[in-house]
């Protein structure tokens, strides 16, 4: 059962992390160089996971995504079963909930890049794409590391938001935190000890390689906060 929970973890965090990399960049750009006064509005709705409880974003994503909504009924009309209660709802609930841990920091180090050398190259006539794929993410590098990073080691730690949109399907939506609270649950304290050790050694060897690389490139990893 440990297996089968870390493997779905496991997938989901690779899954998560991977479409908040391909977000998280042009979102993070566009916070990094955009001037509209309505801006504080979208950084403000990047940042709302971070101080929202798990359950009230969850019951909010499970009301979204339910076969009464409107998208709801177009997804199971579409693929013929509903999207509460499935793996593929988790991945929505985990993007938005992971959401800042990927673009604030990337955000963070875009900003960080010399407006001289963007000038530079915009006068020796380089498109914004390239000069974004030669100039910024090059040097924003640190931040993109550490965004992808922090996206899936909390994405192995979610609970609440998991909880409330797939339930606790063994082999289905059931995580390694919510297979520990199985456990306790079920007064299997020496199992649930098992199981909270390897996420929690899973976690740490995540960060430590984190911190390491931060310690070598001289990357601050929490300058985004």
């Amino acid at each position: 059962m440990i297996t089968q929970a870390l493997t779905l973890t496991l997938r989901l965090a690779v899954v998560v992390s991977a479409i908040l990399l391909a977000l998280g960049l042009p979102l993070a750009y566009w916070l990094a160089f955009s001037r509209p006064r309505w801006k504080f509005f979208v950084e403000a709705a990047v940042s709302l996971p971070i101080v929202l409880p798990p359950t009230v974003l969850g019951f909010y994503v499970l009301v979204a995504i339910g076969p009464l909504s409107p998208f709801g009924r177009w997804y199971q009309t579409l693929t013929g079963h509903s999207l509460a209660f499935t793996f593929e709802g988790l991945v929505i609930g985990s993007v938005l909930y992971s959401l800042p841990f990927a673009v604030q920091p990337m955000a963070a180090s875009f900003s960080s890049v010399d407006r001289k050398l963007l000038d530079a190259s915009a006068l020796l006539g380089a498109s914004p794409w390239r000069t974004f794929w030669r100039i910024v993410l090059p040097l924003g590098l640190p931040g993109v590391v550490t965004g992808f990073v922090l996206s899936f080691a909390h994405t192995l730690g979610e609970f609440g938001v998991v909880l409330m949109i797939g339930g606790n399907i063994p082999g289905a939506t059931q995580t390694v935190s919510i297979l520990i609270y199985d456990q306790v649950q079920a007064l299997d304290y020496a199992a649930a000890n098992r199981t909270a050790l390897l996420l929690l050694a899973l976690c740490f060897a995540l960060l430590t390689v984190l911190y390491g690389l931060s310690r070598r490139g001289a990357w601050n990893v929490w300058d985004w906060k």
